[in-house]
């Protein structure tokens, strides 16, 4: 089970900028992320679903309540002065455990979207990262008084949900991908085909990239295997593959 939480709402609007409030950026965010991630067979139980007030301890309470194994708070940051600071950032009670891969995977994928990543931060006197009992991610997602992030939250919010989904659901699938030896990157590859005569990986790579996907031909083992992509984050791997597999093809996560 995963619990959504959109911070703010009711009486707190949150962080303000020429009319616009935090609250129902949250709101609407987690309520996409959210039947994403249902669609994708994942219990998705939200603290709020209207525009209520509640406390963060109270949040907290809900989540441990229901006993959601990952709590994730949607937010947008906000600065002294307008302008003054772009970008997205995570933060988490401490800077280890799987809480950590799951901001950086979030970061990343929004950062491939435009946003500039300001990383992961430990920030252990929040309530909603101290008191929940579940790994917790607060997500800000641009600054709310910067008109560049208000424009790309505007005009790519479906990728936004999408992206942050897929990166939740990369992350539960992380522990799954074999580990590579200390001190070797790894990159996430998407694998549409895989033949032993050249010719049939040649037709599989001309009709991908028709279609626009980034792929090429691996020759490897005695194959030639046609994947797409090569991702430091395994969210972008998973979102990729989504795609691929809506336009028809099989596929799997290689490394």
């Amino acid at each position: 089970m995963r619990k959504l939480q959109s911070a703010h709402g009711g009486t707190d609007p949150g962080a303000v900028y020429k009319g616009r409030q935090e609250k129902d950026d949250n709101l609407r965010l987690a309520l996409a992320v959210g039947r994403i991630l249902s669609q994708n067979g994942v219990d998705v139980v939200y603290t709020r679903t209207t525009d209520v007030y509640q406390t963060p301890f109270e949040k907290a309470r809900i989540a441990n309540q229901t006993g959601a194994d990952w709590f994730i708070s949607f937010h947008r940051n906000s600065s002294p002065q307008p302008n003054q600071y772009s970008g997205v950032e995570s933060l988490v009670y401490d800077l280890s455990g799987r809480k950590v891969d799951m901001a950086e995977n979030i970061n990343g994928a929004l950062g491939e979207l435009g946003f500039k990543n300001l990383g992961v931060r430990a920030r252990p006197g929040l309530v909603v990262l101290r008191r929940t009992q579940m790994p917790a991610v607060l997500v800000e997602v641009g600054f709310i008084n910067n008109d560049a992030d208000n424009a790309l939250f505007d005009e790519k919010f479906d990728e936004i949900a999408q992206s942050i989904a897929y990166a939740i659901l990369g992350t539960l699938e992380e522990e799954e991908v074999e580990k590579p030896p200390a001190g070797e990157p790894v990159l996430y590859r998407v694998q549409v085909g895989m033949f032993r005569e050249k010719q049939y990986a040649d037709n599989l790579l001309y009709e991908l990239q028709d279609q626009g996907f980034p792929a090429y031909i691996l020759s490897e083992d005695g194959f030639y295997k046609v994947q797409v992509g090569a991702y430091q984050y395994l969210a972008n791997a998973v979102r990729m593959e989504q795609t691929l597999r809506r336009a028809g093809y099989s596929t799997w996560i290689t490394t």
